[in-house]
This record gives C-alpha cells, sequence and structure tokens, in this order.
C-alpha cells in the first residue's frame, strides 16, 4: 500500500499549526484607575470617590483625599497629575499649589480636592457632594 496516510498527517498537522496572533493594544486605563492608583501610590489618606452625575454639569465624578502635611498634598496632586498626563488625560487646570492646604486638579469629567485634614473637615465637601440614592430620592 502507498504512503498516503503520511500525507495526511502532514496535512493536518500543518492546518494545525498555530495562527500568528495580531498584536492588539493594551486596553487603556480608566481615568477613575489612574487617579485611584496615583492616590494609592502616594499614600494619599481617607481617599473618597463620589458620583455627582445629576448634582452639577462641571464633573461628573469627585474624589476627595487628604495628606498629612502641605508637601504631601502638593506631591500628592503632583502624582496624580502626572499620571493622567502619562495615561493621555490632560488636566484642564490645577489651583493651590503654592500653598499646598488645598489642591484642586480639573481632569474634565473628574474633579480631585487633595487637602489637609483641617481644611476637609473645615470644608465638609464630603456632606456637601455625597448623595446616595436614598439621600436623592428624600431631596427631590
Amino acid at each position: 500500500m502507498p504512503a498516503k496516510p503520511a500525507k495526511t498527517a502532514k496535512r493536518k498537522k500543518a492546518a494545525a499549526a498555530p495562527q500568528p496572533k495580531t498584536a492588539r493594544k493594551p486596553k487603556a486605563p480608566s481615568l477613575k484607575t489612574v487617579v485611584l492608583d496615583a492616590l494609592d501610590d502616594m499614600k494619599a489618606l481617607e481617599v473618597k470617590f463620589l458620583d455627582v452625575r445629576g448634582l452639577t454639569d462641571i464633573a461628573d465624578f469627585m474624589v476627595i483625599a487628604s495628606g498629612t502635611s502641605d508637601r504631601h498634598v502638593r506631591s500628592v496632586a503632583q502624582r496624580v497629575v502626572e499620571k493622567a498626563k502619562e495615561a493621555g488625560f490632560r488636566p484642564h487646570g490645577v489651583e493651590g499649589q503654592q500653598d499646598g492646604d488645598w489642591v484642586l486638579i480639573d481632569l474634565n469629567e473628574m474633579i480631585i480636592h487633595v487637602m489637609l485634614p483641617r481644611v476637609r473637615e473645615f470644608y465638609g465637601l464630603e456632606k456637601l457632594w455625597d448623595m446616595t440614592a436614598t439621600k436623592r430620592a428624600a431631596r427631590a
């Protein structure tokens, strides 16, 4: 008998060979991930992420965090700006870096407040902006 099975075996091997994978770009991280990771890297304290959609048109989300000193507040804010830029999110503005008591970073859809604890307690932004679904329904 001829060696036909050997030919079919070769065909099967050729068909079973893995196809080259097309190079895919890794999915870009979300702005939320970038900001929260930067805050975590710099050991920001009491990070609070708030959904403010429906409460204001200035942003969809707000992040409030604390630093241990004015130097720490400035460093945390600077890291958030750097990481956001690296990920392709350009800040619309940064305010308060000179004093370091309260730095505000406007990333268009998200506003980040990095403050000293005493400043954070005085202004109480969490009370102002933290509207859970039950609080929103009660307010309406």
